[in-house]
């Protein structure tokens, strides 16, 4: 089957390149100008993933970002800004957005970020065995990619569930930032800010005290640990 995208962009002479260099890799690309039509286009035909501009007329792109995330399928989200504004790319990741490029970009990078994000979206890698990661009332089902805390599923986003997951992994293990870059993103270069937005949104859903958290905790001057509950 192939893959739909929605390219969300304003400016036409971006949106072509983008949309050329998409269709060339084989998937099937649609594009919308404003970020009404964005919904309106996800709403009638939601697609596999959407390449998001912030800078758009009518609905901007973080609206659509916030609007997308409270739909249940949980549509992938790649944004792009030419902003050059940090706390417009953080909060557009505390919106849940899975990725980011900022302009200027390359367009073979965007196809292969675009490839990275569906392939993690579609679950388990070809040959892989699903898991069961439990501890202290939070399980985690790679295969279904499904998480529950208590019984209750915990509506996580594609990165935020990689994440989670990866931690659980190596529970007990200082993970330094750029090797949670380079795992559960895929990026051997990039701006780690990324992974401390992802850990603080996943401290809000599954920690008792996010400000005080037990379960994912900080390593001053390396990254992260997972700290088991049921040790």
């Amino acid at each position: 089957m192939t893959q739909r995208v929605l390219v969300v962009d304003d400016d036409r002479t971006v949106s072509d390149v983008v949309c050329r260099y998409l269709e060339h890799a084989g998937y099937q690309v649609a594009h919308v100008g404003d970020g009404a039509a964005a919904l309106a286009a996800v709403a009638a035909e939601p697609p596999h993933l959407v390449v998001l501009d912030l800078m758009l007329p009518t609905v901007d792109g973080l609206e659509v970002c916030r609007r997308l995330r409270a739909r249940p399928d949980g549509v992938p989200i790649i944004m792009l800004t030419a902003r050059g504004d940090e706390a417009d790319r953080v909060l557009g990741l505390q919106l849940g957005a899975d990725d980011y490029l900022g302009k200027p970009f390359s367009p073979r990078e965007l196809v292969l970020r675009v490839g990275s994000v569906l392939r993690r979206a579609g679950g388990e890698p070809a040959g892989a065995l699903p898991e069961v990661l439990a501890d202290g009332g939070l399980e985690v089902r790679t295969g279904p990619r499904v998480a529950r805390l208590h019984g209750r599923e915990l509506t996580l986003t594609l990165r935020e569930f990689d994440l989670l997951t990866h931690l659980m992994r190596h529970p007990a293990r200082a993970l330094r930032r750029a090797e949670l870059l380079e795992r559960v993103w895929g990026w051997n270069f990039g701006d780690q800010s990324t992974v401390t937005v992802h850990v603080r949104r996943l401290r809000e859903k599954i920690e008792v005290d996010p400000a005080n958290p037990r379960r994912i905790v900080t390593v001053w001057g390396v990254g992260y640990r997972y700290e088991p509950t049921d040790a």
